[in-house]
């Protein structure tokens, strides 16, 4: 009786050691791994596009600057496309950038009577003493610009030729700095000279704070020197007649504006882009 019991608590015991050690194995969980996708998204990439703020037909994927008026290429947008495509970005026309308002008739500027010094050190208030009933031509210049401005005199000079003894006359050509900081009254006199500027031909500058609220007012502020445009403002003040214009326009076309704005009479097209004189 006494073996019979040691052979059941054996048997117990073993079964027993069994079922622990079923119980301490870890539970597999089933992984079912999902699918991949059949749809593969398409590499993209970001393509910076660079033109022409006066031609916008120059463009270019990098930086460097317009063949044509030597301005920086400005970046107009970032297109996201599938590598594969190629990338068309529109570009805003070369009239809507310039100076902000575009090229062509325009209404009055309200221009603040600013103090401001003439290339002789001269001070005049700007309004009164150079627009004031007068028909003039404005462009905006600096001494130290080897890109644009030397084009925009060198355009003012050949209307200066043109027109003779009128400049100063009937019309009145003033070329304001855009980095008055720099430009003293002797440096514009000194640059001026370079252009065989008349007497009817007078060049500005003055405070940065004036300054920049003329500039802001004619729609030439910029955060840049270099980064204004060559646009030139012609108008009659006396006759309420204001016009933007392409500043290195052909010498004819230039005077034939002029004298229609002197005339009180001016077309709705503005003048075409040219670099020839």
């Amino acid at each position: 009786m006494k073996k019979q019991s040691i052979i059941w608590a054996i048997v117990f015991a073993v079964v027993m050691l069994a079922w622990m050690h079923a119980g301490a194995r870890p539970r597999v969980k089933s992984q079912v791994k999902p699918a991949r996708s059949q749809q593969q998204t398409p590499a993209t990439k970001t393509v910076r596009a660079y033109a022409c703020p006066m031609h916008p037909e120059v463009k270019s994927t990098k930086r460097g600057k317009c063949p044509k008026c030597k301005m920086d290429l400005r970046p107009v947008s970032d297109a996201t496309s599938s590598v594969s495509e190629t990338v068309t970005v529109p570009v805003t026309p070369a009239a809507a950038i310039v100076a902000g308002t575009g090229l062509g008739p325009t209404k009055k500027l309200i221009i603040p009577d600013v103090e401001v010094l003439d290339q002789d050190g001269n001070a005049r208030h700007f309004y009164s003493d150079l627009i004031k009933g007068k028909t003039v031509a404005i462009n905006f210049i600096f001494t130290n610009c080897t890109t644009i401005c030397p084009p925009l005199a060198a355009t003012f000079a050949r209307v200066q030729r043109e027109m003779g003894d009128r400049v100063g006359k009937d019309v009145h050509f003033i070329s304001i700095s855009v980095d008055p900081l720099t430009d003293t009254p002797e440096r514009l006199k000194a640059w001026g000279a370079k252009f065989k500027a008349g007497a009817g031909w007078t060049f500005v500058t003055g405070n940065k704070p004036e300054m920049d609220k003329l500039l802001n007012a004619l729609g030439a502020s910029v955060s840049r020197r270099e980064d204004h445009t060559p646009s030139v403002i012609v108008a009659n003040d006396r006759k309420d007649i204001w016009t933007r214009t392409y500043g290195l326009a052909r010498t004819s076309q230039m005077v034939g504006l002029i004298q229609n704005v002197i005339e009180g009479k001016i077309d709705e097209s503005p003048i075409k882009e040219s670099v020839k004189p």
